[in-house]
């Protein structure tokens, strides 16, 4: 009868120990739940704006548990034990990319706003100085002040607190080309503001290009269309040879919509425009910045182009 009598007692001890097993198991549970948020939160602030089909995961839950021979229970322990050291192996390895790529954007944002504050006071002293007087039939409209050369006349003039844009009387040839570019209209004022900005520009007609793209910018930049706008003005402005203003406009393309689809063309065009101003080691390390930020999106043309770039100015 005593052995009889010991089954009951031990089969109560077995189940005395399940409860603690299956806590044990849900604190590491918790523990790997917590640790998997972080993980998206700092894959999300290391990758801005990554699709599931852009940025694979890199951290993925094991198939099937992994037996640890001569611990019965050890299971699934085993399992959620080396999760978790992986989980904080990543993370430590996201946190210090993502410390990285905050101090290169931090030298990029002191580097762009020395040359910023320099530009600013070249114009300033450009300003003070005599300037052509405007034609007396020349037409205002609205746009950005472009003193990196004295605008000449009649076909421009100094406007009140933009360039002088439109079509004066006495360039009847002028006119008729602008008239000759159809404006579209298809319901979505972004997009058209955006298409007849790019013709403009495709028919070199600079000054008329930003007049028109500029709105698309200010009145509608959460439109896809505004990343295209912004640098599609610093494009102009750069082939109108403008590169001061041109850099302001890539760069501020870049800052505020580091997302946008044309954030990475606006980098490589604010290097461009650095060149041009003869700032190499800026142009340098806007090359670089690109390289870290969208090095897996860029087409092999520009990067191609960053190799030449980096050749030209003679980069580190």
């Amino acid at each position: 009868m005593r052995p009889l009598l010991g089954l009951p007692l031990a089969a109560l001890g077995l189940l005395l120990a399940l409860p603690a097993a299956a806590q044990d198991q849900g604190a590491l549970d918790g523990r790997v739940n917590k640790l998997e948020r972080e993980m998206r939160a700092v894959q999300r602030k290391v990758f801005p704006g990554g699709a599931p089909n852009q940025v694979e995961p890199q951290i993925t839950a094991p198939t099937q548990p992994t037996d640890i021979p001569g611990s019965p229970s050890s299971g699934p322990l085993a399992t959620l034990t080396a999760r978790i050291d992986a989980l904080e192996s990543q993370q430590q390895s996201l946190t210090g990319q993502l410390e990285q790529v905050q101090y290169k954007q931090r030298q990029l944002e002191e580097s762009f706003a020395a040359y910023k504050a320099a530009t600013d006071a070249r114009l300033k002293t450009a300003e003070a100085g005599a300037l052509p007087p405007a034609a007396p039939g020349a037409v205002a409209a609205a746009g950005d002040t472009s003193t990196d050369t004295p605008p000449p006349a009649p076909t421009r003039g100094p406007g009140n607190g933009g360039d002088t844009l439109g079509t004066p009387a006495a360039d009847p040839t002028r006119a008729a080309r602008v008239n000759a570019i159809e404006k579209p209209a298809t319901g979505d004022a972004a997009e058209d503001g955006y298409t007849y900005g790019y013709r403009l520009w495709n028919a070199k007609l600079y000054p008329e290009a930003i007049a028109a793209l500029r709105p698309v910018v200010q009145q509608y930049p959460k439109h896809r269309r505004a990343s295209f706008a912004q640098n599609l003005i610093g494009r102009a402005y750069l082939d109108d040879g403008k590169p001061s203003l041109a850099s302001r406009e890539f760069y501020e393309n870049y800052k505020n919509a580091p997302d946008g689809e044309r954030a990475p063309d606006s980098l490589f065009y604010l290097a461009d425009a650095l060149t041009k101003l003869r700032k190499t080691k800026e142009a340098c390390d806007v090359y670089g910045e690109l390289t870290d930020v969208y090095g897996d999106k860029m087409s092999g043309t520009m990067k191609a182009d960053i190799a030449k770039g980096r050749t030209a100015n003679k980069c580190v």
